[in-house]
Protein backbone atom coordinates (compact mmCIF):
# COMPACT_ATOMS: atom_id res chain seq x y z
CA UNK A 1 0.00 0.00 0.00
CA UNK A 2 1.50 3.36 -0.73
CA UNK A 3 2.56 5.65 2.12
CA UNK A 4 0.07 8.48 0.66
CA UNK A 5 -3.22 6.52 0.89
CA UNK A 6 -4.56 7.72 3.66
CA UNK A 7 -4.39 10.83 1.26
CA UNK A 8 -7.22 9.08 -1.05
CA UNK A 9 -10.39 10.77 -1.92
CA UNK A 10 -13.42 8.96 -1.50
CA UNK A 11 -15.27 6.70 -4.15
CA UNK A 12 -18.79 4.71 -4.18
CA UNK A 13 -17.20 1.77 -2.20
CA UNK A 14 -16.37 4.36 0.71
CA UNK A 15 -18.38 2.91 3.78
CA UNK A 16 -18.02 5.75 5.79
CA UNK A 17 -19.58 8.08 3.09
CA UNK A 18 -23.02 6.53 3.48
CA UNK A 19 -22.49 5.67 7.34
CA UNK A 20 -22.97 9.33 8.03
CA UNK A 21 -26.10 11.62 7.43
CA UNK A 22 -26.77 12.90 4.39
CA UNK A 23 -25.92 16.66 2.93
CA UNK A 24 -29.41 17.63 2.36
CA UNK A 25 -30.30 18.39 -1.44
CA UNK A 26 -33.98 19.62 -2.56
CA UNK A 27 -35.16 20.64 -6.08
CA UNK A 28 -39.07 22.14 -6.10
CA UNK A 29 -41.15 22.19 -8.94
CA UNK A 30 -39.26 20.55 -11.39
CA UNK A 31 -41.38 20.72 -14.46
CA UNK A 32 -40.78 17.31 -16.76
CA UNK A 33 -41.89 17.64 -20.38
CA UNK A 34 -44.66 14.99 -22.42
CA UNK A 35 -43.44 12.32 -23.54
CA UNK A 36 -41.37 12.42 -26.78
CA UNK A 37 -40.10 15.83 -26.15
CA UNK A 38 -36.82 16.50 -24.50
CA UNK A 39 -36.15 15.20 -21.16
CA UNK A 40 -35.25 16.88 -17.56
CA UNK A 41 -32.52 15.69 -16.15
CA UNK A 42 -31.33 16.76 -12.43
CA UNK A 43 -27.75 16.57 -11.81
CA UNK A 44 -26.58 16.18 -7.89
CA UNK A 45 -22.97 18.26 -7.06
CA UNK A 46 -22.68 14.64 -5.15
CA UNK A 47 -23.95 11.48 -5.25
CA UNK A 48 -26.56 10.46 -3.45
CA UNK A 49 -27.22 8.64 0.24
CA UNK A 50 -30.80 8.34 -0.71
CA UNK A 51 -33.56 10.77 -2.92
CA UNK A 52 -36.67 11.13 -2.90
CA UNK A 53 -39.74 11.92 -5.21
CA UNK A 54 -42.62 13.69 -4.50
CA UNK A 55 -45.12 14.06 -7.24
CA UNK A 56 -46.88 17.61 -7.01
CA UNK A 57 -48.82 18.26 -10.05
CA UNK A 58 -50.12 17.01 -13.62
CA UNK A 59 -51.46 18.58 -16.60
CA UNK A 60 -52.97 15.35 -18.66
CA UNK A 61 -49.83 13.36 -17.51
CA UNK A 62 -51.02 10.52 -15.01
CA UNK A 63 -47.17 8.96 -14.90
CA UNK A 64 -43.45 10.27 -14.55
CA UNK A 65 -41.24 8.10 -16.19
CA UNK A 66 -37.58 8.09 -14.07
CA UNK A 67 -34.59 6.93 -15.32
CA UNK A 68 -30.76 7.11 -13.98
CA UNK A 69 -29.51 7.39 -17.35
CA UNK A 70 -30.74 9.39 -21.14
CA UNK A 71 -30.47 5.44 -22.35
CA UNK A 72 -32.90 4.29 -19.64
CA UNK A 73 -35.38 6.64 -20.05
CA UNK A 74 -35.17 6.51 -23.70
CA UNK A 75 -34.02 2.94 -23.99
CA UNK A 76 -36.38 0.14 -25.94
CA UNK A 77 -36.03 -2.32 -22.56
CA UNK A 78 -38.25 0.08 -20.39
CA UNK A 79 -35.42 0.77 -17.83
CA UNK A 80 -36.88 3.14 -15.87
CA UNK A 81 -39.93 2.97 -13.34
CA UNK A 82 -42.72 4.95 -13.01
CA UNK A 83 -44.32 7.55 -10.53
CA UNK A 84 -48.13 7.56 -10.51
CA UNK A 85 -49.56 10.93 -9.63
CA UNK A 86 -52.27 9.61 -7.10
CA UNK A 87 -49.77 7.27 -5.43
CA UNK A 88 -46.76 9.09 -4.24
CA UNK A 89 -43.52 8.11 -3.75
CA UNK A 90 -42.67 9.40 -0.70
CA UNK A 91 -40.23 7.18 0.81
CA UNK A 92 -36.49 7.15 0.67
CA UNK A 93 -34.90 5.01 -2.22
CA UNK A 94 -31.37 3.95 -1.12
CA UNK A 95 -29.50 4.15 -4.11
CA UNK A 96 -26.10 6.27 -4.86
CA UNK A 97 -26.59 8.36 -8.20
CA UNK A 98 -25.23 11.13 -9.30
CA UNK A 99 -28.30 12.02 -11.73
CA UNK A 100 -32.11 11.49 -12.31
CA UNK A 101 -33.78 11.66 -15.54
CA UNK A 102 -37.45 12.71 -16.11
CA UNK A 103 -40.25 12.53 -18.60
CA UNK A 104 -43.88 12.02 -18.66
CA UNK A 105 -45.47 9.18 -19.69
CA UNK A 106 -48.22 10.74 -21.94
CA UNK A 107 -47.54 12.60 -25.48
CA UNK A 108 -48.70 15.80 -26.10
CA UNK A 109 -48.41 18.95 -24.15
CA UNK A 110 -49.28 17.41 -21.06
CA UNK A 111 -46.44 18.19 -18.38
CA UNK A 112 -45.87 16.59 -15.06
CA UNK A 113 -44.45 18.41 -11.97
CA UNK A 114 -42.84 17.10 -8.41
CA UNK A 115 -39.87 17.54 -6.19
CA UNK A 116 -36.68 16.00 -5.81
CA UNK A 117 -35.39 15.76 -2.45
CA UNK A 118 -31.83 14.12 -1.44
CA UNK A 119 -29.20 13.14 0.97
CA UNK A 120 -25.80 13.11 -0.52
CA UNK A 121 -23.27 12.15 0.86
CA UNK A 122 -19.39 13.81 0.18
CA UNK A 123 -18.49 11.57 -2.75
CA UNK A 124 -18.21 14.16 -5.62
CA UNK A 125 -20.67 12.60 -8.61
CA UNK A 126 -17.62 12.75 -10.86
CA UNK A 127 -16.57 9.77 -9.06
CA UNK A 128 -19.63 7.66 -10.58
CA UNK A 129 -17.92 7.85 -14.03
CA UNK A 130 -18.49 4.47 -16.08
CA UNK A 131 -16.46 4.83 -18.66
CA UNK A 132 -14.62 2.07 -19.16
CA UNK A 133 -16.62 -0.07 -17.00
CA UNK A 134 -19.67 -1.09 -19.99
CA UNK A 135 -17.05 -1.21 -22.87
CA UNK A 136 -14.42 -3.02 -21.28
CA UNK A 137 -16.50 -5.59 -20.25
CA UNK A 138 -18.06 -5.98 -23.72
CA UNK A 139 -21.54 -5.37 -22.62
CA UNK A 140 -24.32 -3.26 -25.51
CA UNK A 141 -26.97 -1.58 -24.67
CA UNK A 142 -30.57 -2.54 -24.81
CA UNK A 143 -30.33 -0.41 -28.52
CA UNK A 144 -27.48 -3.03 -29.53
CA UNK A 145 -25.06 -0.18 -29.39
CA UNK A 146 -21.58 -0.56 -27.52
CA UNK A 147 -21.89 1.19 -24.41
CA UNK A 148 -19.60 4.69 -24.03
CA UNK A 149 -20.13 5.13 -20.47
CA UNK A 150 -20.25 8.63 -18.68
CA UNK A 151 -21.09 10.38 -15.25
CA UNK A 152 -23.65 7.82 -13.98
CA UNK A 153 -25.01 4.50 -14.34
CA UNK A 154 -25.12 3.31 -17.91
CA UNK A 155 -28.65 2.51 -18.89
CA UNK A 156 -27.70 -0.70 -20.16
CA UNK A 157 -28.99 -3.88 -19.38
CA UNK A 158 -30.36 -3.93 -15.77
CA UNK A 159 -29.13 -0.65 -15.25
CA UNK A 160 -31.49 1.93 -16.01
Amino acid sequence: MPADSWKLAPGLSHVGAYQVSGKPYTSGSCLAPASGAASLVVRFPCVTKWFQIEPFQSEGNTELRVAFSENGLHGKGGNNFRVHVSSSFCRPIDAKVSELWFMGNKNGDSTFTFDVVAGLTNIPAGRTNTTTSASAAGLTTINGVVEAGGPNWSGSIGVG
